[in-house]
């Protein structure tokens, strides 16, 4: 039983288990709110898939690319109660969940015209952008789905100018989508689908793109006695 969580946009909590089946999923749209959301969204996520903490294997952090203070908080909530119950912690990139609910979706409908057999020749990039504020946007590259049914990341997270990015995507090839939220149960399965490959999807380090605003002073602190 896998629990995802997330806060690189809003803040989603799923409970899923390793076959796929969605427990719950629950969220908040609020980008700011995540510390005050995130304990209480665990606990109905809990209470509606009637799952103890003592029955979650697995939990699955969404790395993000998202914003530092908002990010930290969901990978500090999936770190501490893996930590409470002795479970692995799965490292899962954010937009890899948009990318598995997008090829999900195109596998079984056509609405947004996209081929995703790779196989077949017939796979579109695509990216998946999400706003990273301060004038830009943050993307992932996509090309279809792989064997072990993850989607395939051609082009690294980066960021790009909001005015720029349409110029950068059409440079790689690849067709906009914008997501204004992670669903978590997609980011639970992305992680049941790589424990069950024997996959490592990201780092154990949070995704952030930007250098931080706060940097170590390059001379040494004056103290007075």
């Amino acid at each position: 039983m896998i629990l995802g969580i997330d806060t690189s946009l809003g803040s989603a909590v799923a409970v899923v288990e390793p076959d796929g089946v969605i427990r719950a999923d629950v969220e908040s749209p609020d980008p700011r709110g995540h510390a005050e959301a995130i304990g209480s969204l665990i606990e109905r996520a809990l209470a509606e898939a009637s799952v103890a903490p003592s029955q979650i294997t697995h939990v699955a952090a969404g790395m993000g690319p998202g914003p530092f203070t908002g990010l930290r908080v969901g990978i500090a909530a999936a770190r501490a109660f893996a930590l409470g119950r002795g479970v692995p912690v799965v490292p899962v990139p954010s937009h890899d969940a948009v990318a598995l609910e997008l090829l999900l979706h195109a596998a079984l409908t056509t609405d947004w015209g996209y081929a995703a057999d790779v196989e077949d020749g017939a796979a579109e990039s695509f990216a998946v952008v999400t706003d990273a504020r301060r004038r830009e946007f943050a993307y992932t590259v996509y090309r279809g789905i792989d064997a072990d049914g993850l989607p395939i990341r051609i082009a690294e997270p980066a960021l790009a100018p909001r005015d720029r990015l349409d110029d950068v995507l059409g440079g790689l090839g690849a067709f906009r989508r914008e997501a204004e939220r992670i669903p978590a149960a997609m980011l639970a399965l992305a992680a049941a689908r790589a424990l069950a490959a024997g996959r490592t999807l990201s780092s154990a380090e949070a995704l952030y793109l930007r250098s931080p605003d706060v940097t170590p002073s390059p001379v040494p602190k004056r103290v007075i006695a």
